[in-house]
């Protein structure tokens, strides 16, 4: 009963009209030839397999689950996953945006980040097979050795080969500086890995021949804590010097684990009993390198995040269209029915424009967000790289929890559009909400990406990665503010960027006095600065957008209504949050333990 429709329209209006990302691509040797129109056929071809291929696995893959046979440790994908795979694996799509080197198409980040925000929409359990793969990979192209990069990349590349990471333990999550497993050093220069590890995605299927597990480990002279922590490539099965699969590794499932939601993917207990693995990067420095796949899968949680906010948005619009209940306050509107679509009524629109203003600002978001790794992967100019690294570095955590957060919100109130049916299984909505509640915690709950934020990549550097982006917002209040048409969407964005400077000022200076002030604040700040990059995103839509208006085309002016309603209706948020991120940690550390 569910549908999906790639928003191929509105990726066009931001990468096309917005950002207009093909001029600056033609300035990069690596993506030169790139135009638009290439990009358009790609996306509409993905939009296809997201749409036709692996959306119809959706609501079965989350009925069935996954098996683990406990006497093979083998774990088989619902039915059609495999063969759905395959498909993709036909297509070229692993080898999107990887290097020509291994095998890769070598197109724009931009391009791959648009097509997996439409595989999320299909089945985000699907998706996390293949989208843990591109981490792997991404990991093992920035620090593996040539030997390593020749035997794992083209594999990774072409799909043969999908990969995992495998950093939780039993014991500890977040504070990776806790983890016990083993590496001993062998003659031959691999390494026995003993350890357990716990809630690895994709961790055992049956959809690819040999999975790449990226395990971090403690060599026998490690210090303790988190400088003590070395990387391994460890795969599922070993293999020959011709790269010939041999016999199987002591890598194995010993348990999936039974969740909430994303039922369709396997969440393995991973445990390790001498299995082999090679070292990647130096000693003790595995956080290094494997920050680079973690990053990876953070910009990744953001687009399950948006996935899911645009399909359960479409769906609830459908049938907000098609429900007849009551009447309109203001009189009937539908006066051959016996009731009124619910669309008509004010809340349902206000639950159907929240998620549609967080689905199109988080697409504006992650879009820029991806060009600038672009940006910082090709472009020609030094100075040019190292703005756009910082830039990926500051919203890096924004794209995680704040789309996240705003998923969870959205695919609620898309549930609450359905009444009852919202809540029964058939609808397919309360799946999209069971699904999107994982995206706040995996990948460093959205706790950890506030204080990432606040605390590493605003407070550490005296705010100057932070200043980077608000000369961007500056330069463009500046440029629009004579604009009269703009003033609607100027003032508010001017005053909460002067509002965010204020209170980093603020809450900097109580840290000086008590770093617990940090913790304090850290959510409320990351929230308050989601909104200002949104708020930063709609303005310029709103720009295009009222250029454009009477051109006849309907859809410049949804987008300039949902604009306003954003500017309107979400945007007010920031004031309570500024509000309560300047209370202080008082109110929440005085309380004696013993009085909870």
């Amino acid at each position: 009963m569910a549908q999906y429709t790639p928003p191929l329209r509105d990726m066009q209006f931001v990468m096309h009209e917005v950002l207009n990302i093909v001029d600056e691509l033609k300035q990069m040797p690596a993506h030169a030839e790139v135009d638009a129109e290439t990009i358009n056929a790609i996306l509409e071809e993905g939009g296809k397999f997201a749409s036709e291929v692996i959306f119809p696995l959706n609501q079965s893959g989350d009925e069935e689950g996954c098996t683990l046979d406990k006497t093979t440790h083998e774990v088989s994908a619902p039915k059609g996953f495999k063969e759905a795979y395959q498909q993709y694996v036909e297509g070229g799509w692993p080898a999107l945006s990887t290097d020509p080197e291994y095998g890769g198409q070598g197109l724009p980040v931009v391009v791959n980040q648009c097509f997996y925000e439409m595989l999320n929409s299909g089945n985000q359990a699907w998706t996390m097979y293949p989208g843990l793969s591109h981490g792997a990979y991404e990991a093992l192209h920035a620090h593996g050795t040539p030997e390593q990069k020749a035997t794992y990349l083209p594999k990774l590349t072409s799909g043969q080969w999908t990969g995992t990471m495998c950093l939780t333990e039993p014991h500890c999550g977040t504070d990776l500086g806790l983890l016990r497993s083993k590496a001993e050093p062998q003659a031959d220069g691999t390494y026995k890995i003993t350890g357990q590890k716990i809630f690895i995605s994709a961790g055992e299927h049956d959809l690819a021949e040999n999975i790449v597990h990226l395990v971090l480990a403690r060599l026998p002279d490690a210090p303790a804590g988190s400088k003590g922590i070395s990387l391994f490539v460890v795969p599922k099965f070993l293999f020959d010097k011709d790269g010939k699969l041999t016999e199987r590794n002591k890598i194995y499932c010993g348990g999936l684990e039974h969740k909430m939601g994303i039922h369709g993917n396997a969440t393995a207990q991973m445990v390790l009993d001498g299995a082999i693995g090679t070292l990647v990067g130096q000693p003790h420095k595995g956080l290094q390198a494997m920050f680079v796949m973690m990053n990876a899968a953070r910009l990744g949680v953001g687009m399950q995040s948006l996935g899911l906010t645009e399909v359960a948005y479409q769906n609830a619009v459908a049938y907000a269209k098609d429900r007849i209940q009551m009447r309109s306050l203001s009189g009937p509107k539908a006066t051959d029915k016996p009731a009124d679509p619910i669309i008509v009524h004010p809340d349902v629109r206000k639950m159907l424009l929240t998620a549609r203003a967080y689905a199109e600002g988080g697409r504006a978001l992650a879009i820029w967000s991806a060009f600038q790794i672009d940006r910082e992967l090709s472009h020609t100019d030094e100075a040019t790289r190292k703005e756009a690294a910082d830039l990926v570095a500051l919203v890096t955590p924004i794209v995680k929890a704040f789309i996240s957060d705003n998923a969870w919100i959205a695919t609620s109130h898309c549930m609450q559009v359905f009444g009852g049916h919202g809540y029964i299984k058939e609808w397919g909505m309360e799946q999209y909400v069971r699904d999107a509640r994982i995206n706040m915690i995996y990948e460093g709950t959205n706790t950890i990406q506030s204080l990432d934020l606040l605390g590493r990549k605003v407070l550490a550097d005296n705010g100057a990665k932070l200043k980077k982006f608000g000369k961007i917002v500056a330069a463009f209040v500046e440029d629009e503010g004579v604009n009269e048409n703009m003033q609607e969407f100027i003032n508010p964005l001017a005053d909460l960027g002067d509002k965010v400077t204020k209170l980093t000022t603020e809450i900097g200076m109580k840290a000086f006095q008590n770093p617990d002030e940090v913790g304090a604040a850290a959510v409320d700040y990351l929230r308050v600065c989601g909104h200002l990059v949104f708020a930063y995103f709609w303005a310029r839509m709103a720009k295009v957008a009222l250029a454009k208006v009477d051109s006849g085309d309907p859809f410049y002016k949804a987008k300039l209504i949902t604009a306003r309603f954003y500017f309107a209706k979400l945007l007010p948020e920031t004031a309570s949050l500024i509000r309560t991120a300047r209370a202080g940690v008082k109110p929440l550390m005085e309380m004696d333990e013993a009085l909870f």
